[in-house]
């Protein structure tokens, strides 16, 4: 499916990450690597390999956004772990990386299922024990297209089960203005990162509340026929087996994600008259580790709508083979948005919260989006 080049990563990543002078590994005697050292690319053979072509259409049919975005996030969550446990092993041989959160993928535009895929990735920033993979992805040509920028935390790992730690790691050095650059909007991206959390856990403000009320108000009106948000959901069961773990004990995240995101996509149709399209992933944060047995519970709902976007939440909740150990594996914020057949943006519906729990959902997913929206107009 891959290829092997060497190419570095012209994007600058923006992901939460520890301060550069917080590594407790600044006093270690080890080698120094700059980020261009940890250059990885991979490519999918979209453009001649048949098979491979059909597996990630979602149509059989010339249409456009006609790539399987879900089989894309599990390359990518793959891709992310090669670059940063090449570094990892350099130090520890023995030791592995997790996933620990997607940060703020936007689709600049839609990927043309027909060309090849380049994945180009490097490390930007090294804490204590966690790594920020920035990845570009992009179809080279005389039509090139840079499809999305993507942003993961890893996090290096020793051992198994209950025994495993967190391991220090050596911090990268940054030789020129370019590669400081980076290193300084990761800690800003982290700041805003905890800003968000912070702002989360606020109260409603006054425009925050008429707008909530507003939608309350509305739903009183006799022959009210808008779409209720306890109504917009999807939900799935699965057993994990071993084909689908990746490091030893634990189940790939990528395959998790993608599955998460197919339902969500699924979910975004009941709200999204037209077509559907994934603009943006908010935020994946990966709480647990899910091992070969457990059950997984997906849940999307469709939480909030603005003009042409439809925001989706999902999770996913484990259950171990106890059936008593039941755990948060991960959380999922997804913006899609509604197309008609030439890419052009419709107008979805309103999505009206009724109990307390979905005006949470629907004001958190609402401040998601007006700081995605700030952070779409900064670039």
């Amino acid at each position: 499916m891959f290829a092997d080049e060497s190419c570095p990563v012209e994007q600058e990543p923006q992901i939460p990450q520890e301060k550069a002078g917080d590594s407790v590994t600044e006093t270690l005697n080890q080698p120094v690597f700059r980020p261009e050292d940890t250059s990885l690319t991979r490519v999918l053979h979209l453009g001649t390999d048949e098979s491979l072509r059909r597996r990630f259409m979602v149509l059989n049919e010339p249409i456009p956004a006609n790539t399987r975005f879900g089989l894309l996030l599990e390359i990518l969550d793959k891709v992310a772990e090669e670059t940063a446990l090449a570094y990892v092993n350099r130090f520890y041989p023995e030791a592995r990386v997790v996933t620990a959160a997607i940060d703020n993928i936007l689709v600049r535009n839609a990927a043309d299922v027909t060309r090849d895929i380049v994945f180009n990735a490097r490390i930007n920033h090294v804490g204590r024990s966690s790594l920020e993979v920035g990845i570009r992805v992009e179809q080279p040509g005389e039509r090139a297209s840079h499809i999305a920028s993507c942003y993961f935390t890893m996090v290096a790992r020793s051992g198994m089960g209950e025994e495993a730690v967190s391991v220090p790691l050596p911090p990268l050095e940054y030789a020129d203005d370019l590669e400081r650059k980076r290193a300084r909007n990761t800690l800003a991206r982290r700041d805003d990162w905890k800003q968000q959390q912070a702002v989360q856990l606020e109260p409603p403000s006054r425009d925050e509340y008429r707008m909530l009320a507003g939608l309350h108000t509305a739903q009183d009106v006799p022959g009210f026929t808008g779409l209720l948000a306890g109504r917009l959901t999807t939900d799935s069961w699965e057993m994990m087996y071993p084909e689908q773990e990746n490091v030893p004990q634990k189940i790939f995240g990528g395959y998790l994600i993608r599955r998460a995101f197919e339902l969500s996509a699924i979910c975004s149709e009941l709200a999204a008259p037209d077509r559907s399209v994934v603009v943006a992933v908010n935020r994946i944060n990966f709480f647990k580790p899910v091992r070969m047995g457990d059950k997984l519970h997906y849940t999307s709902r469709v939480v909030y709508t603005e003009d042409s976007y439809v925001c989706v939440e999902a999770s996913i909740e484990r259950i171990g083979r106890s059936r008593s150990a039941k755990a948060l594996s991960n959380s999922c914020l997804f913006t899609f948005v509604n197309v008609d057949k030439d890419m052009v943006r419709r107008p979805v519906p309103s999505v009206y919260p009724t109990t307390y729990a979905e005006d949470a959902r629907y004001l958190a997913a609402h401040r998601s989006h007006q700081a995605l929206s700030r952070h779409v107009r900064e670039i």
